[in-house]
């Protein structure tokens, strides 16, 4: 039997989860924030082509790291891989730090890109199925703002160490995620629902009992087993599935787009080093406090509206900024920006992961994110042809607007509650 008291605590999954993102975030969005320390300035003197070039292969790395560990999860359970995950980008983070060519820290940007990649959808899964039953939106939005955190952090490091120290102090900071690692070793539960495709039902029952979870469905006969990639072309479930890989990849052109290159942007457009970086500051500051405005209505109105609340806040800041604004409404439309870029993804991740049942929700988030990160790849060359093309703001913000509104017309398109019947359905048939 349950207790309704947990007798521990949810707290710490959540703050561990938190944490990790966080990581996530500062490894993943640091890129962005050393460009104006790179392009031009020894050792590697690169170009904006090439700066453009590495961070779209290395997102390619994030693209494999969504669809490889995030269908894996669902398969070897969510503790290993987030642990791994965590490891291996904190790791690459230090190689980084110490390359001595161009060429060994684009390979080493491909490695941390591939266990961020990873992560994500592994700590969306352990939430929302540790998350009391009433506060999912609330609980998964608190702790998707980890990523944005790690990027005001990121933001922060460059101000601090770059036009000084250069850009190898700024990813060493990374490498902290190393010290998560023995914590969620050690301190992460194991999914019930794993537990229990596993046909390890004591021990889901053991973890259950120790969190005042509610039990999981018992799993199927293996006979009455499909695959969690099956499972996303399940009858009814085909359209939503293609049209949320399509919105994700429109949300992560924009979020990448923009955040690679905003600073850089700035910087051509005459601002100082630290003062482009502040941009890009702004930028994730609006999308910290966007996540956590829009997890509080999303418990009320369900993530979808504030889907396609974000992508227009997005598209309407972006237009605004094109009309070269003083510094100050700048520094305004950016914050909006943010909200509108990493905080929509924030309720596209909450809807994917209430869409898909517990069985099927790492792999469904992954193949949405690995898809997604098509977008994701084609937004720091989109940003780098803008830039050489000239134009200088006006022409780049208009140019990522346009995906913004694309995307909320595809969310207007998927219908309200696109198919929870689906994801009931699917819950009877707990995957192997």
């Amino acid at each position: 039997m349950n207790s309704n008291t947990p007798r521990k605590s949810l707290v710490l999954i959540f703050v561990l989860c938190w944490l990790g993102l966080l990581a996530d975030g500062y490894d993943l969005y640091v890129y962005g924030a050393t460009l104006p320390g790179l392009i031009g300035h020894p050792p590697f003197n690169v170009t904006p082509a090439a700066a453009g070039a590495v961070g779209s292969i290395a997102l390619v790395g994030m693209l494999l790291g969504s669809l490889i560990v995030g269908t894996l999860t669902d398969r070897l359970g969510r503790r290993r891989i987030f642990v791994g995950a965590l490891g291996l980008f904190s790791l690459a983070m230090l190689a980084c730090a110490a390359a001595p060519s161009w060429e060994l820290f684009s390979v080493f940007r491909f490695v941390a890109c591939f266990g961020v990649g990873g992560l994500l959808p592994t700590a969306v899964a352990l939430t929302n199925e540790f998350a009391p039953p009433g506060k999912k939106s609330l609980v998964l939005g608190a702790v998707l703002t980890g990523p944005a955190v790690g990027t005001v952090v990121a933001s922060l490091s460059s101000l601090a160490l770059l036009e000084n120290s250069g850009f190898r102090p700024v990813y060493a900071i990374g490498a902290a995620g190393l010290l998560l690692v023995p914590a969620a070793w050690f301190l992460l539960p194991e999914s019930p629902s794993f537990l229990r495709a596993r046909l390890r039902a004591a021990e889901a029952q053991a973890v259950e009992s120790a969190y005042g979870l509610p039990p999981t469905p018992e799993a199927p006969p293996s006979s009455a087993r499909i695959s969690p990639t099956r499972a996303l072309f399940a009858p009814g479930s085909v359209r939503p599935t293609l049209l949320l890989w399509a919105i994700t990849m429109l949300s992560l052109l924009t979020i990448f787009g923009v955040s690679t290159w905003l600073p850089q942007i700035m910087r051509t457009a005459g601002f100082g080093v630290g003062s482009s970086v502040s941009f890009l500051l702004a930028y994730s500051v609006g999308a910290v406090v966007g996540t956590v405005l829009a997890s509080f209505a999303s418990q009320k109105f369900g993530p979808r509206p504030l889907v396609i609340v974000g992508f227009i806040s997005a598209a309407a800041a972006l237009i605004l900024m094109a009309a070269n604004p003083p510094a100050v409404l700048l520094t305004v439309f950016a914050a909006i920006a943010g909200f509108g870029g990493l905080g929509t993804q924030n309720m596209i991740n909450d809807y994917i992961a209430q869409f898909y049942p517990a069985a099927t929700r790492a792999t469904g988030l992954g193949w949405a994110l690995a898809v997604g990160r098509l977008g994701a790849i084609a937004g720091p060359t989109y940003g780098a042809v803008l830039v050489g093309l000239g134009g200088g703001v006006p022409v780049a913000a208009m140019a990522f607007a346009a995906p913004a509104l694309l995307g909320a017309a595809l969310m207007l398109a998927l219908g309200t509650k696109a198919a929870r019947r689906p994801a009931v359905r699917a819950d009877a048939e707990l995957v192997g």
